[in-house]
């Protein structure tokens, strides 16, 4: 899992949500990756899916039974889908997502009784730290949002005579 974060911390170097994952193979990292969905401009780049691609290049083969997803937040709804029709064995997460996680969190894909593979799960490795990194990524957005707000309203007050000045009718 400290991988894991490592890949989230990148992430977040890049603007991107702080979200890590490593897949590990017969005890060794095959796969790591962070969320790249802003530099990809890729709905579909989360940590998840690009570690699952690294994954199967590195097994040679689409199916990762004998493989373990570490994952810094519980997987969504897409990230879950992947994970079970890849056949991972077990996935093992940081932090929930009560709203929108689908590893217990929201709803639970990774062991839905109609699909044709269930995952182990393990959750809450590391938790306190996996949160810390999504707080205080989000926290410097909101400030920096803020930061840009706030140069927007001077930016907008100009004088007459500025090219930019509109007295309006």
């Amino acid at each position: 899992m400290r991988e894991a974060l490592r890949q989230a911390r990148k992430a977040a170097r890049q603007n991107e949500v702080p979200i890590g994952a490593v897949i590990v193979h017969e005890q060794r990292i095959i796969a790591r990756a962070w969320n790249q969905v802003e530099t990809l401009k890729d709905a579909t780049a989360h940590s998840e899916m690009l570690a699952l691609t690294q994954a199967q290049s590195a097994v040679g083969d689409w199916r990762l039974t004998d493989c373990d997803l570490y994952v810094t937040k519980e997987p969504c709804p897409m990230c879950a889908g992947a994970i079970v029709h890849c056949r991972v064995r077990r996935v093992i997460f940081g932090c929930p997502d009560v709203k929108g996680g689908a590893a217990g969190g929201f709803w639970n894909l990774l062991q839905a009784p109609n699909l044709n593979h269930r995952c182990e799960i393990t959750s809450g490795i590391l938790q306190e730290e996996c949160v810390t990194v999504l707080k205080d990524f989000f926290a410097e957005a909101r400030r920096r949002r803020a930061e840009g707000r706030e140069h927007a309203k001077g930016i907008s007050a100009t004088l007459p005579g500025d090219p930019l000045h509109f007295d309006g009718p």
